[in-house]
Parts: C-alpha cells; sequence; structure tokens
C-alpha cells in the first residue's frame, strides 16, 4: 500500500503560476525544458535532471515554455523530513543512473509507489549542491526602450514579462516593488511620454494617437488632459 504521507507525479508545468507556498516538503526534478525558479528572492534554472528541495512555507513561483514537465514529491514523512531539511533551497545535479531512472519514470503510465523513494535517494548523488543565484535583474531602462519602440502595438504583461524572462507573476510583482507601478501603468507612462514629444513636434492629435497605440485621438485626448491636472 503507498504511503498517505508522500506523493509523487509528473507534471506539466501552467504557464504564469502564480507565487505560492506549501505546507509540506516539496521536491521538483527537472525533465523536460529548462524551468525558471524563483524562490524567497532568489532565481535558478531547473534543467533536465537537476532537483530543488523547497522547504515548508518557502515562497516559490515557476515559468517556462509550452511543456515544461518535472516530477514532483511532495512529503510530509517524518523520515524524509530529517533528510530534507539540509537540503532546503539546494539546487542539485543528478548523476547518470538518477538521469536514466527519470527517463524510465516518464515513460511508464502511472507511477510506481517506490518512485518517491528513489527520487529521494537520488538528491544525494551526483554533483555537490549548487546555490540559488541572486534575483535576475531586470534592466529597467532597456524595458523601456523596448516599449517605446513598440508603443503602436498592443502590449501584455506577458510580453513584457517574456522579455526579462520572467513569469508574468514574477515580472508584476518585480515592477510594482522595483518602479513603484503595475506593468500596465508603466505601459500607459511611456505611451503618454512618446504621445507628448510627437505633439511637441506638432504631430496632429490623431497621428499621435495611432503612432503611440491609443485606440482613438479622443483617448490620447483624455490621457493629455488627466497628465495636465496631474501635474
Amino acid at each position: 500500500m503507498s504511503d498517505p504521507s508522500v506523493t509523487v507525479r509528473f507534471s506539466e508545468l501552467r504557464q504564469g503560476a502564480a507565487s505560492h507556498e506549501h505546507a509540506h516538503w516539496h521536491v521538483l526534478w527537472g525533465f523536460e525544458h529548462t524551468i525558471e525558479v524563483e524562490l524567497e528572492g532568489g532565481s535558478l534554472r531547473l534543467g533536465a535532471g537537476r532537483a530543488l528541495v523547497v522547504a515548508p512555507h518557502q515562497r516559490h513561483a515557476l515559468a517556462g515554455p509550452r511543456g515544461a514537465r518535472c516530477f514532483v514529491v511532495d512529503s510530509h514523512d517524518e523520515a524524509h523530513i530529517a533528510r530534507l531539511a539540509p537540503l532546503a533551497g539546494q539546487l542539485r545535479t543528478a548523476d547518470a543512473s538518477v538521469a536514466h531512472l527519470l527517463r524510465y519514470l516518464a515513460g511508464r503510465p502511472a507511477l510506481p509507489a517506490a518512485a518517491a523513494d528513489l527520487l529521494m535517494d537520488g538528491l544525494y548523488s551526483g554533483s555537490l549542491p549548487e546555490s540559488i543565484g541572486q534575483r535576475r535583474r531586470i534592466d529597467w531602462s532597456a524595458l523601456e526602450a523596448w516599449i517605446d519602440a513598440h508603443v503602436a502595438q498592443p502590449l501584455s504583461v506577458a510580453m513584457l514579462a517574456a522579455r526579462v524572462h520572467l513569469s508574468p507573476t514574477q515580472f508584476a510583482a518585480r515592477c510594482r516593488e522595483e518602479a513603484g507601478l503595475s506593468p500596465m501603468a508603466l505601459v500607459r507612462r511611456q505611451r503618454l511620454a512618446a504621445a507628448l514629444r510627437l505633439r511637441g513636434a506638432g504631430v496632429s492629435v490623431a497621428s499621435a494617437a495611432r503612432q503611440c497605440g491609443y485606440h482613438s485621438p479622443s483617448a490620447l485626448t483624455a490621457a493629455l488632459r488627466r497628465d495636465a491636472q496631474a501635474a
């Protein structure tokens, strides 16, 4: 009979998974494609054959390409907890035997009950643990320049996040924290600044609205009016 305190699954990454935490120990084994992980302010790349140990209540978020898959072990087991505690927040790389195990398990129609213990054992083989990296730096000047070059187009949070290699959720949080406004407020600010430059150069309201991505000249006029009132 399988141990209800330990579960293992083969999971496909959901796009833009929000930052979250678990009340139990959580081990991720990368398998297909590279998954970007933000773990309590740090960032790392979880590639095939690499494992990350996440302690209870450590906030984390995942981002990766469509089709990215990993093995997930969730454990409340006391024996596992004693072994996992020293590995919290560590990224480890498997040796050849564990990499072979991952390929074998991925090809099974259902994961055997022993899979969790096998994956746990795999944490102690292979290379020495790697420290989690520093938070991925966002070059805000470069991002603003990119927005300026694309203000005529519809822009989304996902598009901005992709430019800096973060999930939409991660990027939105970092934007509020570091730039002091939401992603779409950042777009609106850059769009308005571009429109003001065009108007200052004598471009008509209709043409400036079209070049800066406003739905209509009246939308730009309203934005200009709000900016003047706030000044």
